[in-house]
């Protein structure tokens, strides 16, 4: 028997049972509500069609369409001379060559007001990595956004930091006006930031730049304000106690604890960056973004898959470098 003769809890009450209900029938009408019925059927038809218990699928059909039409990746252009301002046969570009091709024209017949076709000869200056080159081109100017985007970033974040952490704030109004504005930077995604940055600065990267700049400010104020304000008292009041001045406390006992991570938080953000400035592009932020927006609804899916692996593999390499750098910056702070 129980001392006291007290007795057990049940493991649940009526509360539980109605709470447990209540979730079931949101998840079920959220379920319903998102399409996710459709996508399951999608998935199990795609099932079928892979182990061979069904001849084809939509999905199937449609990625085998795209897929085909993506490969092989297009690195060279062909431009018509006749459309080359003060073409010069004898001053060709590096590694290009002249070519002669048959062409489908299509014309209306005056008389019969028919369209008819005739073939022409027409002379192409072909490059081999023409196309190669103008990607290089623009995936160098994404990662000039993620930088400069990083560094504006760095420059409104510190100021906003030591204002949003409580133990540094001049008074309660700037602790609260700085956490509003690093929240309201943080808040607005750069898909929504970047079209009004459009109507701003125009299309390109400025755009960009200032739309993952403000974003990426509102992230880091609130990762260093939150490191300032769990730093290590010991070290600030030890400080303090000698007379030393605020920016000495900061410099001294603040900085060698939080840098560490700020440099993570630094390198972590132009990370970000730079994946997302391939991606602000689609709407007019500039880089490689704006560049396979186009080619996509060209249906150019040969040019897409230049554009994507040429950023898988800048990727990769940036995340190596990171890496690296990381461990190595890291490690010789502590």
């Amino acid at each position: 028997m129980l001392a006291n003769n007290k007795k057990l809890k049940p493991p649940f009450n009526y509360k539980t049972i109605v709470l447990v209900l209540l979730i079931f029938f949101i998840f079920i009408f959220s379920f319903q509500r998102v399409g996710m019925p459709d996508i399951v059927d999608r998935l199990y038809e795609v099932t079928l069609d892979v182990i061979g218990l069904k001849e084809t699928s939509k999905i199937s059909e449609g990625l085998s369409r795209i897929s085909d039409e993506m490969w092989p990746p297009a690195i060279e252009t062909k431009k018509d001379i006749n459309l080359i301002l003060n073409f010069d046969a004898s001053n060709l570009p590096f590694y290009s060559y002249i070519e002669n091709q048959k062409v489908q024209l299509y014309e209306t017949n005056i008389e019969t007001l028919e369209l008819e076709s005739r073939e022409e000869e027409v002379l192409f200056l072909v490059e081999p990595f023409g196309y190669l080159k103008v990607v290089i081109i623009k995936i160098i100017e994404s990662i000039e956004i993620a930088f400069w985007a990083s560094f504006i970033a760095l420059i409104i974040s510190i100021p906003l930091a030591f204002y949003s952490a409580k133990n540094y704030t001049p008074n309660r109004i700037v602790y609260y006006l700085s956490r509003s504005i690093v929240s309201g930077l943080r808040a607005i995604p750069e898909l929504i930031s970047v079209l009004f940055m459009v109507l701003a600065f125009g299309f390109g990267p400025a755009a960009g730049i200032m739309a993952l700049g403000l974003h990426s400010a509102g992230f880091l104020g609130k990762f260093f304000a939150e490191d300032i304000e769990n730093a290590d008292k010991g070290p600030q009041e030890a400080l303090q106690a000698l007379g030393s001045s605020r920016w000495r406390i900061i410099k001294e006992a603040v900085l060698p604890q939080i840098m560490p991570q700020y440099i993570a938080y630094i390198l972590y953000i132009l990370d970000r960056n730079l994946r997302m400035a391939t991606v602000i592009g689609l709407v007019g932020g500039g880089g490689i973004g704006q560049e396979l927006k186009g080619r996509f609804d060209l249906f150019e899916y040969g040019h897409v898959t230049t554009i994507i692996i040429v950023i898988f593999i800048v990727v990769f390499i940036f995340d190596q470098i990171s890496a690296k750098l990381r461990n190595k910056l890291i490690g010789n702070s502590s």
